[in-house]
Parts: C-alpha cells; sequence; structure tokens
C-alpha cells in the first residue's frame, strides 16, 4: 500500500496520475464512497481525510478497512491501492470542537494507515519526498 499526503491543492493527485495513469480513482470530493471492492490492478482512493469527517468508524474500524484493501494487494503482485489524504494538521487549530476531533482523529488514522503501507509520500508544490519505503 502507498499513502500519498500533504497540503491542500499542491499537487498530490497530478503526482499519482503520472505514476499510475491507469489507475481507477474513486473519490471522496466528489461523493464517492469508500469502496472495497474493485477488479482492476491499480486503485486510487482520493479525499481519505472526507471519508473521515463522514464516517463514525473508530480507529479501529479504519484499522479493519485497511487491512481489507492490504489482503487484496497481497491477493496478487500485482495489485497496488494508493490513498490520497490531505494534510489537516497544520495551521490554526479549528475554533469548533467537531472540526478539532475531526483533525485529531484523521491524524491518528494516517498514523495507523502510514504503520500499514509500504511506502509514504508527502508532496509539497509538486514535489514529492518519500518518508518511508519497505521493499516486499
Amino acid at each position: 500500500m502507498h499513502f500519498v499526503t500533504g497540503g491542500a491543492f499542491n499537487g498530490k493527485g497530478k503526482w499519482v496520475k503520472a505514476r499510475f495513469p491507469q489507475a481507477k480513482w474513486i473519490s471522496a470530493y466528489k461523493g464517492e464512497p469508500f469502496i472495497q471492492n474493485v477488479h482492476v490492478a491499480h486503485v486510487v482512493l482520493e479525499g481519505l481525510e472526507q471519508w473521515v469527517k463522514a464516517s463514525s468508524n473508530s480507529r479501529e474500524e479504519w484499522l479493519s478497512q485497511f487491512a481489507i484493501w492490504h489482503r487484496w494487494e497481497q491477493e496478487d503482485a500485482s495489485r497496488k491501492v494508493i490513498f490520497i489524504g490531505t494534510d489537516i494538521s497544520k495551521g490554526i487549530v479549528p475554533m469548533e470542537k467537531a472540526d478539532r476531533d475531526w483533525r485529531d482523529r484523521t491524524g491518528w488514522i494516517y498514523q495507523d494507515l502510514t504503520g500499514l503501507c509500504e511506502r509514504v509520500d508527502v508532496i509539497w508544490y509538486g514535489i514529492n519526498q518519500t518518508i518511508k519505503e519497505d521493499s516486499k
């Protein structure tokens, strides 16, 4: 699994599209559901922070969802899932409790996801920095 993060409008999607041009895109920004069943080699799940915001899933439930994707990848060496999530942890702390809770939950869920991913990239201004890369 591969996690790509960075600030809003910093080129995450463009960077991923250049590396996985044939991938099926599923986007929270377009109101698409976070799904578990695809029949393609590469899938991009874009807008993870928005799915977190829209759900009441606990960290454990999110870990379970990520584990399903991890197993999906392991079933076939040609498969790859790429998660894209905007970094919402920087800047001014939100005044509204619900927004602070969302920010905290998203950060914890990103930590859990990065623990499972073989590769993690941060994209700033269109430039990537690989911060984790494990060989399989």
